[in-house]
């Protein structure tokens, strides 16, 4: 067995395309592809200001790059949607510093999907090892209170969990394409109230005088994804009262860089064609992934058309397996997504709280377990 070194990177640019895409490719999980990742370096989105300061773990056998971790230093908890912010109070109450820490994760980014990338060339279980030691290293060179993988694929959250460190789930909603032949297919398979509901959403849109255009791939406009952006800053204005943490050349380095991924659906107005919302969508080979959404003025029910029932629609006429709308929200549940579970790990360093914590955990997993058991029995699904 062949000794791993350890190299801790700055950027994504350090690491290198060729690199980084030898080890995550756009087709398995576009949040963690080169152009994802650089983008929100390159626009600014995360760095050591903002609080996502970029500090990705190699490892190498000899001169090649064998496994790659997304690794940011955290100066606060805002934009990870797993949420400790009760742990960082107990440390700051009783006197210890909670921050900095290292997470593993994708920024602003509550999706499941690879956040360790380890080649075929080293087994998993000494990969996981060496990248334990090498954050156990820098978490008492830098004083970090622990490191975190957040939204990590279950099978790694098994093998994460043996080195050993505490892990957490949480519950979202995810709708799967059963190979329905069209969107009426599917409504057949829900109850008859919930299918009448969502019947009655959808024609509201139609009501109103609104037309709703999809775009993908080459399709997509710059001009579109611009007005994506300012739709997406006034949705956080309006819900929080603070920008939103993505800027607008992010959004135009994603049209410029992944445009093959992207899909916007927009809705305007039939009688002076203006544009009053739109939501954007990422995609691989068989997933789609619900990201921003924004609208200039309220209509009733179009952000279940533009958010929901159009996603449906795509991944059916594009024969994808699951539409992932992202974190939160029972209010899927009554237009057939179901609750799945999500998984991340944590480490705490030398901390005197971490028996507390574990229980914490413990507790917290067994309810949110009995909370997926009551999203289930609220199914909108005709029972077979």
């Amino acid at each position: 067995m062949q000794h791993l070194r350890a190299h801790f990177f700055t950027s994504a640019e350090e690491v290198g395309k060729d690199n980084w895409q030898s080890l995550f490719k756009v087709d398995d999980d576009p949040f963690s592809s080169y152009e994802f990742i650089h983008a929100l370096e390159q626009s600014g989105c995360v760095s050591a200001q903002t609080g996502w300061q970029p500090f990705h773990l190699g490892l190498y056998q000899q001169d090649e790059l064998v496994a790659l971790c997304l690794g940011y230093i955290k100066s606060h908890s805002y934009g990870e949607y797993v949420f400790d912010w009760s742990i960082a109070e107990a440390y700051e109450a009783h006197g210890f510093d909670y921050y900095p820490k290292w997470i593993c994760a994708v920024p602003f980014t509550p999706v499941t999907g690879k956040r360790i990338a380890i080649g075929t060339a080293i087994p998993t279980t000494q990969a996981l090892s060496a990248i334990e030691a090498a954050l156990e290293h820098q978490a008492k060179l830098q004083q970090w209170s622990g490191w975190h993988i957040n939204f990590c694929e279950p099978q790694l959250a098994d093998e994460i969990e043996k080195l050993p460190c505490m892990r957490r789930k949480t519950v979202q909603f995810q709708w799967q394409n059963r190979g329905y032949d069209s969107f009426n297919v599917f409504t057949e398979q829900l109850k008859a109230r919930k299918r009448k509901n969502i019947i009655k959403e959808r024609l509201a849109t139609s009501t109103a005088g609104l037309r709703i255009e999809v775009a993908t791939g080459d399709e997509v406009t710059l001009e579109q994804m611009q007005l994506l952006s300012r739709f997406y800053q006034r949705t956080y204005l309006k819900r929080s009262g603070h920008t939103g943490y993505l800027n607008p050349l992010f959004f135009a380095l994603l049209w410029q860089h992944m445009h093959e991924s992207l899909v916007v659906i927009s809705a305007f107005k039939e009688q002076d064609d203006t544009p009053v919302a739109a939501s954007l969508f990422l995609r691989n080979k068989d997933t789609l992934y619900g990201r921003y959404w924004g609208c200039s003025e309220h209509f009733d029910h179009l952000h279940f058309e533009l958010c929901y029932y159009q996603g449906i629609e795509f991944c059916i006429d594009n024969n994808l397996t699951y539409f992932n709308g992202g974190a939160q929200g029972e209010h899927k549940i009554a237009r057939g997504f179901e609750p799945i579970f999500t998984h991340s790990c944590h480490r705490l360093v030398d901390s005197p709280f971490a028996a507390a914590i574990s229980d914490f955990f413990a507790r917290e997993n067994a309810q949110h377990d009995l909370y997926r058991q009551d999203c289930e029995l609220l199914s909108p699904y005709k029972v077979q």
